[in-house]
């Protein structure tokens, strides 16, 4: 029974599932179908647009147009044109319709996609022929209206040229023969444009139309920047020109190189120039013409700039022609006094070649500094450079010198420390012999029952380090490095014994006052009588930190707060 039903459960959902297979693929079928046949159905309706309206009404209104030769052939193209879109093209898209129609019924759907495709390139090529058929139509049938509307805007900018011209005609005094000749073939063609819309040759009307503009245009430039251009070429330009040709031959009598300006040359080709823009000017060619004006007055303003930096360059060139000569004398005798004493410096402090070089090396940076200063001179006097480019060089060199200097003086403070090393190692020696005996005395000035061991190992040590200062300065040549070494051993050494001796002492004392108080609590405490004998024990053995501890500890039984007490007798 149940393998029975399990069989008809499968072939239930077989069923099943095929079913919706077909179901899916037939769904499926029918939105590809549907898909198509809106696509057929717009490529229809687009080609029927084609041959629009618009298009037929356009050509209607040309032909009552037409009244020459040329209109006549134009007219004629056209309705050539016409006909081809209309009997030739639009009947091929529509076959070519019929056959997507017939690959569409027997469901070809591979072959429709990519006829449909053609079809629809196929629209748009011939669709873009009949826009521009039609934009080439409505440039007669429109042309009336429209050259009428451009021609008042080109009549209303003419009289504001006109006006302006007359109102300020004194401005343009030097192109009023070619501007007024220039009004006339503007209002010949105005006249001519009238004619030509009589006759109706719109054709040609745009040309007219075209060349007014044209005029109008440049004419409106012309009122625009001829006032400038007369006024900078005729005026500005020329009056800079004169002043700056003045200023820089006065400049050269007093001793100024300006070769690298190259203003004669530039004055001349300036002035070609603007002979140049006033010729163009004179056939209202005003292209560029302001532009190389400001050019050229931009450049000659800059002149002015060049003038005043010479000047300020004469100054510190003839500062730096003092400063610099005293200074690098200065430092060449300086460093010739250094190198007469170099040789005993090297020998008395026992210093290597290399230790020394840089007094050598020095002295060639000086010597060629000197000969640069000498070189810049030269030049100066020769009035072969401009003062800008000497300035320049004396500013740079002055900078080497300064360097040279920073070098020396530092060259200077360490071989004048050398002898202040030595002078200091002494001073120092008798300063740390005095410590050291004051150390003996300290010891010896309180009577201690035995004096610890490292005391006088730290005093054997601090006598030799003294006893090797000693030999080091004694020996010729003194090495510095090794004096300042035997310095800084010695002075550790003896402070070392210094304060060794300090805390000693003072601990010793402290120990001994600690036990003599103490004692007064012998009779009453036996605690305290034993804390203090082994006190006087440590005390008699040289431990005198540990004595005192005990003693402390021993007061402290009776007497809390003892060290402060002892403290405060002993400071007192």
């Amino acid at each position: 029974m149940n393998i029975e039903l399990l069989v008809i459960l499968g072939i239930a959902y077989y069923l099943v599932t095929i079913g919706s297979i077909i179901g899916i693929l037939t769904l499926m079928n029918r939105r590809g179908q549907k898909k198509y046949r809106h696509e057929i159905d717009d490529l229809e309706r687009e080609k029927n647009l084609i041959v629009s309206a618009s298009l037929i009404a356009e050509l209607n209104k040309v032909e009552p147009l037409v009244q020459n030769s040329d209109l006549q052939d134009t007219f004629h193209v056209w309705q050539e044109k016409f006909r081809t879109i209309k009997e030739e093209d639009v009947s091929r898209i529509t076959d070519d319709l019929l056959e997507a129609e017939e690959l569409f019924s027997q469901k070809d759907y591979r072959a429709l996609e990519k006829k449909l495709s053609m079809i629809e390139l196929d629209i748009y090529y011939v669709k873009t022929k009949a826009n521009f058929l039609l934009e080439e139509i409505k440039e007669i049938t429109l042309s009336e209206e429209k050259n009428r509307e451009t021609i008042t805007k080109l009549k209303a900018s003419y009289r504001e040229i006109l006006n302006r011209y007359h109102q300020h005609k004194k401005d343009y005094a030097l192109v009023s023969s070619p501007l007024e000749l220039q009004f006339e073939n503007v209002d010949k063609l105005f006249s001519t444009f009238e004619t030509a819309m009589e006759k109706k040759s719109y054709q040609e009307v745009s040309k007219i139309v075209k060349a007014i503009d044209d005029l109008i245009g440049n004419l409106e430039l012309v009122i625009e920047e001829a006032p400038s251009i007369i006024v900078l070429g005729k005026h500005i330009i020329p009056k800079k020109m004169s002043e700056i040709s003045f200023i820089a031959k006065k400049m050269e009598k007093e001793g100024y190189n300006l070769d690298y300006l190259n203003i004669a040359y530039n004055v001349t080709e300036s002035s070609k120039k603007i002979t140049d823009i006033f010729q163009r000017l004179n056939v209202l060619n005003i292209e560029d013409s302001i532009f190389e004006l400001k050019t050229m007055l931009d450049y000659f303003d800059s002149i002015y700039n060049d003038f005043d930096k010479e000047r300020i360059s004469r100054k510190i060139y003839q500062d730096f022609v003092r400063t610099i000569l005293i200074k690098v004398t200065k430092l060449i005798k300086i460093n010739h006094t250094l190198m007469r004493k170099l040789k005993d410096i090297q020998y008395s402090y026992d210093l290597t070649d290399d230790d020394v070089k840089i007094v050598f090396q020095i002295h060639d940076e000086l010597s060629n500094e000197r000969n640069r200063y000498d070189e810049i001179v030269e030049l100066g006097r020769s009035k072969t450079e401009s003062y800008s480019h000497l300035g320049k060089q004396m500013e740079l060199l002055n900078v080497k010198v300064t360097k040279t200097e920073e070098r020396l003086e530092v060259a200077l403070r360490t071989f004048g420390s050398l002898k202040e090393d030595e002078i200091r190692a002494r001073e120092q020696l008798d300063e740390m012999k005095g410590i050291l005996n004051q150390a003996k005395s300290g010891m010896k000035s309180f009577k201690l029952p035995i004096v610890p061991d490292h005391y006088f190992v730290e005093l054997g040590e601090a006598t030799e380090a003294i006893a090797n200062m000693v030999m080091e300065l004694e020996k010729t040549p003194i090495s510095i490095k090794v004096l300042n070494t035997r310095v800084d051993t010695a002075r550790d050494l003896v402070l070392k014994v210094y304060n060794t001796t300090k805390e000693t002492v003072k601990t010793a004392k402290m120990a001994e006052t600690a036990i003599v108080y103490g004692n007064r609590y012998r009779p009453v405490n036996k605690e305290v009588e034993v804390g203090l004998l082994k006190a006087e024990s440590l005390f008699y053995h040289g431990d005198f930190k540990k004595s005192l501890e005990q003693a402390i500890n021993a007061i402290n039984v009776i007497e809390p707060g003892i060290y402060k007490k002892l403290m405060d007798e002993y400071q007192g």
